[in-house]
């Protein structure tokens, strides 16, 4: 869209892209701590204002409140990595929810298979990395949701590969665990994977929504 419409449509929107691209830069610099992990928060928080704010329905508000959880485990991460990790795992679960609600009417073999695949290739590959039985337990509701996401009736080409993006960034975290815990791949790709997926899935999931008549709002 052009970038006026963008400035005056939604503000939260060219916000969030703001803070989550300015994020990618400072990261690791010398600002104080509490001020990065509050910009940190901010780029996928504004996805949340932006979602609840412009779409007065249920499920607009849904998605609202996984990138609110998503933005709450950004920060908590920070200070404590399992408390940060249960905040995402609530996330998954609510997206999943609201994926199943607008589940994908058919399906052919080859996109059951895909989606079996996601569930159980993402957690089996986390454990893998990691040999940790807690992340694999938090990567089978990660799975849960990126094989939601594809098998959701929203475009794949944002939801289900918004989904995956995330899915991959995780996964450059637990590598970063084990096999690349010297490489400099994760430390650039984890955070504009991350944080691009969330807006694919934001701005997807809206789309979906008004496409289906759900509301007229900007």
């Amino acid at each position: 869209m052009p970038q006026r419409a963008l400035i005056e449509q939604r503000p939260w929107l060219l916000a969030s892209l703001i803070a989550g691209i300015s994020y990618w830069f400072v990261a690791g610099s010398a600002i104080p701590g509490l001020y990065l992990i509050l910009w940190k928060g901010a780029g996928v928080g504004l996805l949340a204002v932006y979602a609840w704010r412009h779409h007065p329905v249920a499920d607009a508000h849904r998605i609202a409140v996984v990138m609110a959880l998503g933005s709450l485990g950004d920060m908590i991460l920070e200070v404590d990595f399992t408390f940060g990790a249960l905040a995402f795992l609530l996330g998954h679960l609510v997206a999943i929810a609201l994926y199943l609600k607008h589940h994908r009417r058919v399906m052919n073999p080859a996109e059951h298979l895909a989606t079996a695949g996601l569930l159980l290739a993402i957690p089996i590959v986390s454990f893998a990395l990691t040999r940790r039985p807690e992340v694999a337990l938090y990567a089978l509701g990660l799975g849960g949701m990126t094989a939601a996401a594809y098998a959701s009736d929203c475009p794949r080409s944002r939801v289900a590969l918004g989904a995956t993006m995330f899915a991959v960034s995780d996964l450059l975290i637990f590598a970063r665990m084990g096999p690349m815990a010297e490489s400099a791949v994760p430390h650039l790709l984890v955070w504009p994977l991350y944080y691009f997926g969330q807006f694919l899935i934001t701005v997807g999931v809206i789309g979906a929504l008004r496409r289906k008549g759900a509301f007229t709002a900007p």
